[in-house]
């Protein structure tokens, strides 16, 4: 029997997606699995999986068209099966006419003066200095001459050698000294000065990617409706580096674990202690999630993305570190998948690459919670009296009022410190 394929809907502010590309022509073999289409969307440039196997019997929509999500876009099927044409996606599609000037706004004649290039200025003795300099050929001086006259500011080149072959020797440096000859001796003065060069440039006028529109609609969104609150927390990093660094000997350097999956993992396993946290507010009702599916910020150019490691409670760590890494990698360039970018309940954010010492991170609609991740440093601490070396990290959750308060949020990150700072128990 036939099956249609529909746009995926990828995040809850997905409207509709544009049909890039169709991987899978009319008449070709499709298994399950298999890439049928690219599509892009506020996000990224997505490739659609088909859900079945069979022949593609019936492409719906052409390439260049943007489709709402869950409107039909193909038809698969068996060889020869006779299929009703499924309805035409709503009057929401727009397919953009290709031979339409692309309109842009008249750029504005630059107002800002450029300044002219800035002027050497030159002090007075210098310029005489280069008057009376001679053209061609060194200052013919006897050593304590040239000596007498470096420490005195006396031009060499001004004087008249008495000496055999016009040699300046040290009666002639004296002798201009104290004569003040204006042309030899060097008047106490402020130093050569140079004028600062000033560059100033027009203003440019960026246009927006998607992503960034789409960023900024849901943080204004999210700090606008949710009301947040904050909870820091400074844990002990020194089993877990120590930890990492023996787990990492027996790795190869593509599979040696981050602090960062440490951190997922320890977050999962606290997530199950407080499914509060890992939930969404619907109305009136919160919605605690039956999986704990950490959500990880990703940099990619223009902005950022969030991958979703999925159970991550009940995976291992290098798991964990293999999935961020895959995903982290399909993100940047551009391809991810649905399920990369779907379905988290709790999302982190690390800048502790970025030697951060605190932030705090903006919640991730419609998830409740949030944890800010900074960065993990070697800084004096004081135990039993006395002041050694330790690892040190900070880390902030920020929480929706309306789900939770600072209670709750402060035990969260209590127990969170049990796993980072006795990493043996994500082991056992």
């Amino acid at each position: 029997m036939a099956e249609t394929i529909n746009m995926p809907k990828l995040g809850f502010d997905m409207a509709e997606g544009l049909l890039v590309r169709w991987v899978k022509q009319v008449g070709e073999n499709i298994n399950k699995g298999d890439i049928l289409a690219e599509i892009e969307t506020d996000k990224a440039t997505v490739e659609v999986e088909s859900h079945a196997s069979g022949v593609v019997l019936q492409l719906i929509v052409e390439q260049g068209t943007m489709v709402p999500v869950n409107a039909p876009i193909a038809v698969i099927g068996q060889a020869g099966e006779k299929v009703d044409a499924p309805a035409a996606a709503p009057s929401k599609v727009e397919s953009p006419k290709p031979d339409a000037a692309p309109q842009t706004q008249p750029t504005p004649a630059p107002t800002t003066q450029t300044s002219a290039p800035a002027e050497t200025v030159v002090s007075d003795a210098a310029l005489n200095e280069s008057k009376d300099q001679p053209s061609a050929g060194p200052v013919k001086a006897s050593p304590l001459a040239k000596k007498i006259a470096k420490d005195k500011n006396v031009n060499l080149a001004a004087l008249q050698g008495t000496g055999p072959g016009g040699r300046v020797v040290r009666k002639d440096v004296e002798s201009a000294i104290a004569s003040g000859q204006p042309s030899a001796v060097s008047r106490p003065s402020a130093p050569t000065s140079v004028q600062p060069v000033i560059v100033s440039h027009d203003d440019q006028v960026i246009q927006t990617t998607k992503l960034r529109q789409a960023i900024g609609r849901r943080l204004v969104e999210s700090k606008t409706t949710i009301p947040h609150f904050y909870v820091t927390h400074e844990y002990k990093m020194d089993a877990l580096m120590g930890m990492r660094k023996q787990a990492n000997e027996y790795l190869p350097d593509n599979e040696k674990l981050s602090v960062n999956d440490f951190i997922l993992k320890a977050v999962a396993l606290t997530l199950r202690q407080f499914p509060n946290l890992n939930a969404t507010i619907k109305g009136n009702e919160v919605i605690q999630f039956g999986h704990v599916n950490v959500g990880v910020a990703v940099t990619v150019p223009g902005g950022l993305m969030t991958v979703v490691v999925k159970d991550t409670d009940q995976k291992m760590l290098r798991q964990i570190s293999s999935e961020v890494k895959t995903m982290a990698g399909r993100a940047r360039d551009g391809k991810v998948k649905p399920d990369d970018v779907d379905g988290s309940t709790f999302s982190t954010s690390n800048l502790g690459m970025y030697d951060v010492e605190d932030f705090i991170a903006i919640i991730n609609p419609p998830e409740a919670a949030i944890l800010a991740i900074s960065s993990a440093r070697e800084v004096p601490v004081v135990e039993g009296g006395q002041v050694k070396p330790g690892w040190r990290m900070k880390a902030t959750i920020s929480v929706d009022h309306r789900v939770s308060d600072g209670a709750e949020a402060a035990q969260f990150m209590q127990k969170l410190a049990e796993f980072l700072e006795n990493p043996v128990r994500m082991l056992v």
